[in-house]
């Protein structure tokens, strides 16, 4: 095995363990887990565990930021779409919406969310890097979509990033109120529903026509 197979095989193993890791603190929370849990469902011995992080708190922020990178990496390929949205922008906008939604409210997100704010007294810092890697990314991406739109004409406004900041905010305000803080399952008609009234607003206070 070459030197570049030997090193891709290494952090295959190791993003391996750490979705293993991130699925076991899920399901347990992070002071039940073991890492010879996590070791023998990823299929190592617990010494690789230790090899790749050091320890069960390296472990845990590290599953904890890698799902947060999944999570924004989904996010932002839906947000991307909107770089050729077609000429149908409303419907455009709809389907990012719903995906977004479906994004949100996914097992991924809503176990990174309870992870991060049960552990905010353990693991402080963690809070500030999710949201970094998540919801400002989210905003930056969608920030510079909107401000291609509205150079395009496609949009009305001279503040893209308000613009991004009020639409995630029709979007995530009622899904967090239908959802209970995340504690209840969200079906594909309220995301709809949800989507297509943030949508209609937004366009009547950002359409160009």
């Amino acid at each position: 095995m070459t030197g570049a197979s030997t090193a891709r095989g290494r952090i295959d193993k190791r993003q391996a363990i750490l979705d293993v890791a991130f699925a076991v603190f899920a399901r347990r929370g992070y002071d039940k887990t073991c890492v010879q849990e996590i070791a023998d469902e990823a299929g190592v011995a617990k010494p690789t565990v230790y090899n790749h992080l050091t320890d069960k708190q390296t472990l845990f922020r590290h599953a904890v930021l890698a799902a947060a990178d999944a999570v924004a990496a989904e996010t932002l390929t839906i947000i991307e779409r909107l770089r050729t949205p077609g000429d149908d922008l409303p419907a455009a906008l709809g389907t990012m919406s719903e995906d977004l939604l479906r994004v949100c409210s996914g097992d991924r997100a809503l176990a990174l969310r309870a992870l991060t704010y049960a552990q905010l007294a353990a693991f402080p810092e963690l809070t500030d890097a999710v949201l970094e890697r998540t919801s400002q990314r989210v905003a930056e991406a969608l920030t510079d979509r909107l401000a291609g739109l509205a150079l395009s004409g496609s949009l009305r406004t001279t503040d893209p990033a308000q613009a991004a900041e009020q639409l995630l905010a029709l979007l995530t305000a009622p899904l967090e109120a239908r959802s209970k803080l995340g504690t209840r399952a969200v079906s594909d008609t309220e995301r709809r529903r949800i989507a297509g009234a943030a949508v209609h607003t937004f366009l009547s206070a950002y359409g160009s026509h």
